[in-house]
């Protein structure tokens, strides 16, 4: 079997519409499309997912479990009716935290797998030791005895993805809401290389960590850096001689200090390291180099 045989048998799947993509395999008498819903085998359960990537182009690492079968209308009906439940399920498991007394732990929100057969609970907790909710589980066992009930704990990124809203930037859906899937890494170095400032006002996002979209341009900054010089170097502009005070990588602009005490704003090809022309310039007094000079001196 060819490699483009076998990408063509892989299928990308999610499971939330922003969720994270797994990745499956399929036999080839399924006649499998974009969009489509299927049935497949997980760590949790059977469950069912979405196609989102299909054929050609779509690679994986390992052995993967196969699609059981495309799921049926039947299925579709039977997601959406506990897909309803969800919010009843979510006041319920609230109202049960409140009267045991549970400080710190906030239910984010309630999913049903689409045959109501597992209820998992998301939640965060706000304090620093970790809670037993075994009590709780089996509270809220009772009101929904043929689903197995699961709290599953996340953290204030996913909380605030889950929740939603207007993100501190003034748009009116946050990044993590509308198009992430997985949440990167992120450090204050990513904000120092773009030189924003390092106000947590400025930086921090909604959920109360550094905001996602520090990542954004990260990589662009650093490539466009490598190409200027650094600040405090000395350089030869087309106004005099100064020393470089800061610079404007994505416009490829460094802002120069002249020793008059003016400052202008020069683009790249416009600068010359002031190192490199003395180096020229001590060359050029020397008219023979060492193995030159041998032969200069011979001639005379």
């Amino acid at each position: 079997m060819t490699d483009q045989v076998k990408q063509s048998r892989i299928v990308g799947i999610r499971f939330q519409p922003l969720g994270k993509l797994y990745h499956f395999s399929y036999a080839e008498e399924h006649d499998l499309r974009v969009g489509d819903y299927v049935l497949v085998m997980t760590s949790r359960g059977r469950e069912m997912g979405q196609i989102v990537q299909l054929g050609e182009g779509v690679q994986a690492k390992g052995s993967l479990k196969p699609i059981e079968r495309r799921a049926t209308p039947q299925d579709l009906i039977m997601s959406r009716f506990w897909q309803r439940r969800e919010i009843e399920a979510l006041i319920n498991c609230r109202e049960k935290t409140v009267e045991m007394g549970l400080k710190g732990i906030k239910i984010t929100k309630a999913e049903f797998s689409y045959d109501g057969s597992r209820l998992c609970f998301l939640y965060s907790n706000e304090g620093n030791d970790k809670k037993d909710l075994e009590d709780l589980r089996r509270r809220v066992q009772r009101f929904y005895r043929k689903s197995k009930i699961e709290f599953r704990e996340v953290g204030p990124r996913d909380v605030a993805k889950v929740i939603g809203g207007m993100g501190v930037c003034g748009l009116e859906k946050r990044c993590c809401s509308r198009f992430m899937t997985e949440f990167s890494p992120i450090s204050i170095r990513m904000a120092k290389a773009q030189g924003i400032s390092l106000n947590p006002q400025e930086i921090t996002g909604m959920c109360g960590r550094l905001r996602c979209c520090l990542i954004y341009e990260y990589e662009q900054y650093n490539e466009a850096r490598k190409k200027l010089p650094k600040k405090n170097k000395r350089v030869i502009t087309p106004m005099g001689e100064g020393k470089v005070i800061d610079v404007v990588p994505l416009k490829e602009m460094v802002i120069v200090a002249l020793d008059d005490g003016m400052r202008f704003e020069f683009p790249l090809d416009e600068i010359h390291p002031y190192e490199e022309l003395k180096a020229l310039k001590e060359k050029a007094k020397d008219p023979c180099d060492k193995h030159i000079g041998d032969e200069c001196t011979d001639r005379d």
